[in-house]
Formats: structure tokens, sequence, C-alpha cells
């Protein structure tokens, strides 16, 4: 999903569950209580980007099909689907009797298969600014050409109500993974009346919003909480477990939270790597820790080839440098990611590590995991971390640099944000080890804390970093998804607009006057039915921003450790989309897991995962 995300956001939003290991909480067994950190700009999720956001849809707004916790599409609104001989049309069978609601849970109106086609129309519509109308128009057949005013009749665009339960989407060609795409915001519906009375307020808050889903925001009083109550008109009611979630804001949230917990205030917190050791060694708590789960997100350490920060950090330097292959070769090789990721995973460091932008478990080719296809087989098995090429490539640098114009140290801008737990911890062991690795007359690393609200907004999309972490999430099962980021034509400017394109630097154009990465990626995309084709193209695409570093990959996502009573095996999974965000189906654990009870929840559900695929493909 266009979900270039601030890792406060990640962590912020996470929904998770746990009991009071101190004063019992008041609250019933059905109900939980957790800590936020960053408030919503919008909750309008035919716009936002942002997966702190999006989490409001993921829970109050169903789509057409959903993931079981194995990762198997169930139905969702849609009973049944199926596809023409061509594999262009899908045609998806409405339930009948599912009901919008407002936040008080009073019946508005049925959804039905115009709610799509009016959904869909306002995403198109380039004045709202979408940042995911992208992913709907890169398959759905004129709906760029719309979305870009090249035609003005919204008929043309392959969206349509047949009647009130029948909807069908034309595509541009065939894609395989189509289906996957239906789990993510910009193919959710919307009363296409309820969206014409609201206007420009439409997401503002929470009376601003239709239900169809699980849960109602009931009460949404910013910067203090939010509850989210069961919708009783919910279609599929006898799935929802959980009757009431709050989330209370506490700009402090990782500081505070672990005695929160223990006092009984909270039902989930983080353990940051500091008091790690003295929870796991206390008799009291040493059983309630567990790991967070990973997910399909990819962390990675972004370069900004068009800064646009303050001039005391040097920004014409930089981007100097920042041009040159081999001072940016330098600091893939001379960074210790195993040292960085200890800070927020001590124990085990390298089970984080990821060698490549794409994480492992999105898709496989005949039972080869895409990450080891390709041109990226080699340098999945590589650790990019060679401390003495890295001093070779900065001799070099130095060398190029100079006679280039560029002046020695190169100041680094490194922004965090202050309210994600241990970013500034990780950001002061990166400053120390590759300074000390490359040599301070080399580089200077400057961390600057950022605003704890609006800080993807402020720091990200708006260029004010040298080198960040950032992060991204797939937005369906095929691996264009991870191209998404460094998209030349990324024309919604998601994921921080162009300042990390590796389109912005010097060298690198064919003879055509094509730019080699735009070569590499529509060679990529044009194979659209050969899956080997297409997935060893994309690793090709890949491999040449990862070995000519206009990224440096980084690690999986993990909140590190936490106590939650959530069962972190029963949420509806897949790695992609919103479904990891959802309430649905999940049930509270008795306790919170130990290290050993998550270990073995894990291997559990990872053989019934393997078995449940096997027969779903069968």
């Amino acid at each position: 999903m266009k979900r270039f995300l601030s890792i406060l956001l990640c962590a912020a939003m996470l929904l998770g569950t746990l009991a009071g290991c101190g004063k019992k909480s008041t609250d019933s067994a059905d109900s939980f209580r957790k800590l936020y950190s960053s408030e919503f700009t919008t909750m309008n999720y035919l716009t936002t980007g942002t997966q702190a956001e999006q989490a409001v849809a993921a829970n109050c707004v169903d789509g057409l099909i959903e993931y079981d916790k194995y990762g198997v599409a169930q139905p969702g609104l849609a009973e049944k689907w199926e596809t023409s001989a061509d594999k262009l049309t899908w045609t998806f069978h409405l339930r009948k009797g599912v009901k919008w609601v407002d936040y008080k849970g009073k019946e508005v109106a049925e959804v039905k298969a115009q709610d799509f086609v009016d959904a869909a129309k306002y995403l198109l519509d380039s004045a709202n600014k979408s940042e995911t109308a992208n992913i709907f128009y890169s398959v759905v057949k004129n709906a760029e050409d719309y979305y870009n005013k090249k035609i003005t009749d919204f008929s043309q665009v392959g969206v349509k109500a047949v009647d009130d339960y029948t909807l069908t989407y034309t595509l541009n060609k065939p894609t395989p993974y189509f289906l996957s795409m239906l789990v993510y915001v910009c193919f959710l519906p919307a009363n296409g009346d309820f969206l014409k009375q609201k206007g420009a307020g439409f997401g503002t808050d929470n009376t601003s919003l239709l239900y169809n889903g699980a849960y109602i925001l009931s009460t949404f009083e910013p910067q203090i909480s939010h509850v989210f109550t069961k919708n009783n008109a919910y279609w599929d009611k006898d799935k929802v477990y959980i009757n009431k979630i709050t989330e209370t804001y506490n700009k402090e949230m990782n500081t505070l939270g672990p005695e929160m917990y223990k006092r009984g205030e909270i039902d989930k917190t983080f353990i940051s790597s500091d008091i790690l050791d003295d929870w796991l060694k206390n008799a009291d708590t040493k059983n309630l820790v567990s790991p967070s789960r990973s997910q399909c997100y990819s962390y990675f350490f972004c370069l900004n080839f068009d800064p646009k920060f303050d001039a005391k950090y040097e920004p014409d330097n930089w981007k100097k440098a920042v041009n040159n292959e081999s001072f940016r070769l330098s600091l893939l090789c001379g960074l210790d990611r195993v040292k960085a990721l200890s800070v927020s995973e001590p124990i085990n460091p390298k089970s984080q590590l990821l060698n490549t932008v794409t994480p492992p478990d999105l898709v496989d080719l005949n039972g080869t995991d895409y990450t080891n296809i390709g041109d990226l087989k080699a340098i999945t098995a590589r650790d990019s971390y060679q401390a003495d090429k890295a001093k070779q490539y900065a001799e070099k640098a130095k060398a190029e640099l100079k006679a280039a114009g560029a002046t020695f140290p190169v100041k680094i801008l490194m922004p965090y944000n202050p309210s994600t737990a241990n970013w500034d911890k990780e950001c002061q062991v990166i400053e120390q080890q590759l300074e000390n690795t490359l040599g301070k007359d080399y580089i200077d690393i400057v961390p600057e804390a950022g605003p704890s609200t609006g800080f993807l907004s402020a720091v990200r999309r708006s260029g004010k970093y040298a080198v960040m972490k950032c992060n991204f999430g797939p937005d369906y099962a095929d691996p264009q998804t991870f191209a998404d980021p460094f998209q030349p034509n990324d024309a919604n400017g998601e994921g921080g607009g162009s300042y990390n394109k590796p389109e912005k630097v010097q060298g690198y154009t064919e003879s055509n006057g094509e730019k080699t990465y735009s070569t590499l990626l529509k060679a990529a995309e044009a194979q659209s039915t050969d899956l080997s084709a297409r997935y060893n193209a994309f690793a090709k695409a890949e491999a040449f921003l990862i070995n000519h570093a206009f990224v440096i990959p980084y690690g999986l996502n993990t909140d590190g450790y936490q106590v939650t009573k959530r069962n972190e095996f029963d949420y509806q999974y897949a790695p992609f989309g919103v479904s990891i965000l959802r309430y649905k189906g999940q049930h509270l654990l008795a306790k919170p897991m130990s290290m050993d009870e998550y270990y073995a929840a894990e291997k559990k559900w990872k053989a019934e995962r393997a078995e449940a695929l096997a027969k779903a493909k069968s």
C-alpha cells in the first residue's frame, strides 16, 4: 500500500490486548485498553496512505473479501466471485442485507454494489489527492486516464454496478494478484449519498463516517481517547469476540506503559530494550514477556537525492556526496546492521536482518521464496557489512568528491520520531558505529528529533532528511508492490515524493535516454502472466537498487518485546493490505504468552498455515 511510514505509525497503531499483572482490570474480559501516542490527521480511508489512519477503516469498513488467520481468502461482502475466460473481468456477488450505520449504530442504508462505484469515482478524482489511487488505477481499465482527466466519462472506467448486488471490475490486463488487492483501502466501498453530503468533511471525525464493519468508532476525542464498540448490526457479528477497544492518548506511552500495565491501567505495553532484562529476571514479570510478531513489512534506509533540509546541514554538499556511488557504497558496506538492530532486539538481532527490500513470505515461485529468485539470491545470502571494503569505498569517494568540490566531513542529517521506542538510541548507535568505521573526518551523522505527531508529513514527505529509516508494507501479493516507493512516476508523492527516487541520481541513463531503473521496471511490468519471467525481472530491478546503494536494506518489522493478552496467532493474516490491523476474529488469552509459549504457538501456526495453503491451492 502506499504506506511509506515512520516507525512511530506502525508501532503506535498495531493493535493488541492484555491484562494487568498488578491491579485487576475493571473492564470485562471481552474488552481491552491500550495507549497511542500519535493522533490521526484524517480518517478518510479513500485518501490516506498512512497505516495508522487506515486502521480505522480496517475495523469499521468491510470490503469484498477477507483473509483467515492462515492467509486464505474468504468471502466478505462478496459471497462469491468468478472471472471471465480472458481473466479481464471479475464479477462479485454481494450478500444482501448488509447495513451502513452511523457512529451511534443507527441504520442509514443498505450496502450495495453502487457504493463501490461511488467510492472509486471519489478515489479517482485527482482533486481529492488520494495517496492510494495509483494502486487502483494501476489495474482497472481506463482508471488512470480518468484520474489524469484524459477522459471525463466515468462510465468508461472498468468498475460497474450491474445491479444492486452484482459488481464487476474490468482490468487493463490479466492480473493474477488482483484478488489480493481487494483487502486494501482503495477498494473499500463508501455510500455515495453520504460522500456528497459530507464533501470535504468526509472522514474528519467519527461522525463523518458510515460503518458496515465489525466496529463503530463511537468516541473520538483527539489526543484524549478513541473508543471502538462492537457493531451490533454487523452481518458477521458472531465472529467479533472483543466488544470494546479503548485507546488512550499518552505521548510517553513507550516510557510510561510498563508501569501503567503493572497498575492495571492498560492491557498492553511494549517492553523497551533498556528494561527488558529486568522484566525477564523478575519472577513476577518474566513469564509475561514475548516477542512482537514480525509482519511482512520491510525497513530500509532511504537516501535523499533531492534534499530540502536547512542550510546548516549543508544540503548542497550532501547532494554531491549522495550522487557519488562510491560514497553510497561506503555507507552500505560500513553499516553494521546487526549492532543497530540490537537496540530493539537484543536477544536475537540476526533474526530481524533483511538483505532485500522485499521481505520473505510475500510470494513464491514453485516453493522458492521471491527473495531467493534470480539476482536477489546472492543478495539474500550475504551480509552487506564489510568494514574493510567500506573503507576502500570511502577512500575512493574522497578523491572523487574532492575533485567535484565537496567538503569533508559530509554532514548526514538522520531524523527520528522521539515518541517511537528505541529509535533515538538506534540513531545514536549508528552514529557512533558508522563514524568510527569510516572516520569522523569523512562523515558527520547528525541525529535530530522530529515532531511526535505529523512526523511523516513534516520530515519524510517534506524531504527534510539525508538518510532516514523508513518502512513499507505490501499492498498486494506481487513483487511490484515493493517497487512502488522507488517508482519514477509516483504522481501521488506518497513515500516522500521524489526525494529517494533513483531517477534523481546522476548517471544510469540508457542510450535511448531512459533511466536504467525505469527500463528494468517496464520489462518486469510487461510480464503479466508468466510468473517466472515476471518475478525474475522484478528481482533484477530490485537488485539494481541494492547493488548501486540507492537504498540500504535493514530489517523486518518488529516492535521488539511486549506484554499482551492478545493472541498473536489468531488475527486475520495476510502479508499485504490491512488485514493484520483488524480485531475481527481475535480472542483474548487468559494470561499473556511467555517466550516459550510464543515460540510453541508460532511453530504450530506455521505448520497449520502450510497445510491450509496447500489445501487452498489444491
